[in-house]
């Protein structure tokens, strides 16, 4: 199945959009750090031959979508939700499943609890529920050194230089540095990520997620509705930055919870093992749900 990019106007943003498929029922594919659009290239297939027309966007600040805002403030949740809820209408679809990995997934998580658009089903990998992560990071030493690059990330300049040094070694290494099947990220791979990294405004955007996330959290803070909407979790339990241990208590935020995990792989999980994957969201996505 062929994938072809589009440009999408939505909420003042001329968004890249990869797509796959055609029909009513939308797949909308959300990316994390530092990734793109091209981290869906697996599942973007799939979704299609399910009757999914399936769309995953260069997201606020990332690849090839433009403007790429440079204040810390233009990526508060709240704006983020924003272009989630006008690429769903932009795309007139009647049904909707959002899926997302990393900073994707928390921005799902949040769209989903806060009920912006009504969504048929909530896909997410390898990011815990924010209020769980919250409290994990209050009670965890652990898991703070763990996320150390969050509070890195604040310093304002330094990390754009960084990780744009040396043609974006820095980026490069996230992948082949975090991933158990390494050849699962091949030079050419690698290159698609550092090329969209040093596009113009980008990597200051890319970052601005995490600085707006603190000095914005807004409705990352909550209060956290319970999800009603029936949810997935993908998990790589080899995530050298996130772990096992922050799936426990997502029960108490979703009423309808399924989680699959997947040893041996790491937080890249639907680059690093795209079949296991898709043979998860093929299994549970064609599952009928309880009215």
């Amino acid at each position: 199945m062929d994938i072809a990019t589009r440009r999408i106007q939505a909420n003042g943003f001329d968004f890249a959009v990869d797509e796959a498929g055609q029909g009513e029922r939308l797949a909308l594919c959300l990316h994390g750090f530092p990734e793109s659009r091209f981290s869906w290239r697996f599942q973007l297939p799939l979704l299609s031959q399910m009757g999914y027309r399936a769309w995953a966007p260069d997201l606020r600040g990332y690849g090839e979508t433009e403007p790429k805002p440079q204040a810390v403030s233009a990526y508060a949740i709240e704006r983020l939700m924003e272009d989630v809820a006008a690429l769903i209408d932009a795309s007139g679809a009647k049904e909707v499943t959002l899926i997302g990995h990393d900073w994707g997934a928390g921005l799902a998580w949040t769209f989903a609890a806060n009920r912006v658009r009504s969504l048929e089903r909530l896909v997410v990998m390898n990011v815990p529920h924010p209020a769980v992560f919250a409290e994990r990071l209050r009670r965890s030493p652990r898991q703070m050194l763990r996320s150390w690059y969050m509070v890195f990330f604040q310093i304002p300049g330094l990390p754009e230089r960084l990780n744009t040094a040396r043609d974006a070694r820095l980026i490069r290494q996230a992948f082949v540095g975090m991933a158990i099947d390494k050849s699962r990220f091949p030079a050419a791979v690698l290159d698609r990520y550092a090329l969209d990294a040093q596009r113009p405004g980008a990597m200051t955007g890319m970052v601005n997620w995490y600085r707006a996330a603190a000095r914005h959290p807004g409705k990352l803070a909550g209060p956290w509705p319970r999800i009603e909407t029936p949810t997935l979790i993908v998990w790589g339990e080899a995530d050298a930055a996130l772990g096992l241990e922050l799936l426990d208590g997502t029960e108490r935020h979703v009423r309808d919870l399924t989680v699959r995990r997947l040893p041996g792989v790491s937080h890249w999980v639907q680059q690093e093992a795209p079949e296991a994957v898709n043979a998860i969201l093929a299994d549970w996505l064609n599952t009928a749900r309880p009215a």
